[in-house]
């Protein structure tokens, strides 16, 4: 490299710097004009990221990007038209959804669209630290009572914190269904085991009376087989 480049590699490096200083305070000064003067695009504007000149960054929390209707966020459940299918669950990827349901005895009510609910949600917990925001589990909920909301933000200090609960049953409510749910299962039981009994009972005294008639067999009223009368012809 000759003198005459270097001076001039210098020269450039100076004038490209003297212009980036120039354009960054140019920048400032426009942003605290406009600041004093209390026009500032909101976020919701659809022309917020078309102004180049000014305060540029989101003032958050005071001022919020839109959220998109197809925005992918915290998950919500509405449990009143859950029947606990257990889809979504199955469905997810990483095992952030946790259910665990009890059988009633009978059709315990009907969802908004109608279905009927015939399982009682014992649990249902969705851990949002797990999850992928893959919208997999509204996808197959058969009656859409799995939802993502606007909500994308819910920083905590503990991640527990990020698992939310849905079900609405209590500690108590949950152990009465489930006392109710053990007492018709000891009555099927004991019902079950009733029939095994009486067809026990049926097949011995089946066995017995067959033995029965062995021993003194009734004389048969049938017919005997026609045999004819005639003899063959043997020629000798």
């Amino acid at each position: 490299m000759t003198t005459k480049q270097y001076f001039q590699n210098i020269s450039e490096s100076v004038s490209t710097l003297t212009t980036g200083v120039r354009l960054t305070f140019q920048h400032f000064t426009n942003a605290i004009k406009k600041r004093r003067l209390r026009n500032t695009t909101p976020a919701q504007d659809a022309d917020y990221f078309k102004d180049e000149i000014g305060i540029v960054t989101l003032q958050y929390p005071k001022e919020k990007l839109p959220i998109p209707d197809v925005g992918r966020y915290q998950l919500h459940v509405e449990m009143d038209d859950c029947i606990v299918c257990d889809k979504c669950a199955k469905i997810c990827p990483v095992d952030c959804i946790d259910i665990e349901s009890v059988k009633a005895n009978e059709q315990i009510g009907t969802t908004s669209d109608g279905t009927p609910i015939r399982l009682y949600a014992t649990k249902f917990d969705i851990d949002m630290a797990k999850c992928c925001f893959c919208g997999l589990c509204t996808t197959v909920c058969p009656t859409e009572c799995i939802t993502m909301t606007n909500q994308y933000d819910y920083s905590v200090f503990n991640m527990r914190e990020l698992n939310f609960e849905f079900s609405k049953m209590t500690a108590d409510d949950i152990e009465k269904v489930k006392s109710e749910k053990a007492k018709m299962e000891k009555v099927k039981a004991d019902e079950a085991e009733s029939e095994k009994i009486r067809k026990e009972e049926i097949k011995t005294e089946t066995i017995v009376s067959e033995a029965a008639k062995n021993e003194n067999p009734i004389p048969s009223t049938e017919k005997p087989v026609f045999k004819p009368k005639f003899k063959p012809i043997i020629k000798k």
